[in-house]
């Protein structure tokens, strides 16, 4: 069977690369708020996440998807038997709306701002798997995978808050934050409607047997 998440890597780098040399089609696939508030073009809430700044830019957001989402999958399939890839698929998409929602009320009348990249959708995939396995241990760009993904994770949410705040890059730091944060709503909410599986008691006796 096809990994969803390769489905969705594929799909995203043909379209980030058509669109780093077709101007039209970056210009109207971009999150660009005052298009939003005064056309209505609510689309590019989702459209913004298949493309991206650079090859690095795209690089970087499919690598930790392919790494992550793999894993992913996996958990969704034990955890929601049939429902996983549709719950997936629903994760990932409702995931590049959400995470702009703050930046959206924040710059919908910036005629100035725009953003693109599928970091936020990317984020909720990471921490929702994270969540799930908090243990595994995690790298950063040069150092080699020797931090638990517990650790990791508020250290990445209190790097990018600060990085947010202070605004010296053009990166959406924001979009990172409440990425992050909806995957873990996302998956909480639906393994406990869904199934009878429990996230936050897991994700406990997993921390609590490592640290034995």
């Amino acid at each position: 069977m096809t990994s969803i998440t390769i489905i969705i890597v594929v799909i995203t780098c043909i379209i980030s690369y058509v669109a780093f040399s077709n101007h039209k089609l970056y210009n109207d696939l971009i999150f660009y708020p005052p298009s939003i508030s005064s056309n209505n073009q609510w689309y590019r809430f989702f459209t913004c996440g298949f493309i991206h700044a650079d090859i690095g830019h795209l690089a970087f957001n499919m690598i930790s998807l392919y790494l992550f989402g793999r894993n992913l999958e996996y958990y969704f399939a034990e955890i929601f038997a049939a429902k996983g890839p549709m719950l997936y698929i629903f994760l990932y998409i409702s995931a590049l709306g959400a995470c702009l929602v703050p930046t959206y009320n924040k710059h919908k009348d910036d005629y100035g701002y725009r953003s693109l990249g599928a970091s936020g959708a990317v984020s909720a995939v990471v921490f929702a798997s994270i969540f799930l396995d908090p243990t595994n241990e995690i790298g950063f760009f040069i150092i080699p995978p020797i931090i638990p993904g517990f650790i990791f994770a508020p250290v990445y949410l209190f790097i990018s808050a600060y990085m947010s705040k202070k605004g010296a890059d053009n990166i959406n730091h924001s979009a990172h934050i409440w990425g992050a944060l909806y995957g873990i709503a996302f998956l909480i909410v639906t393994a406990l409607v869904l199934s009878g599986f429990n996230p936050i008691t897991h994700f406990v006796n997993e921390i609590s047997g490592y640290l034995q």
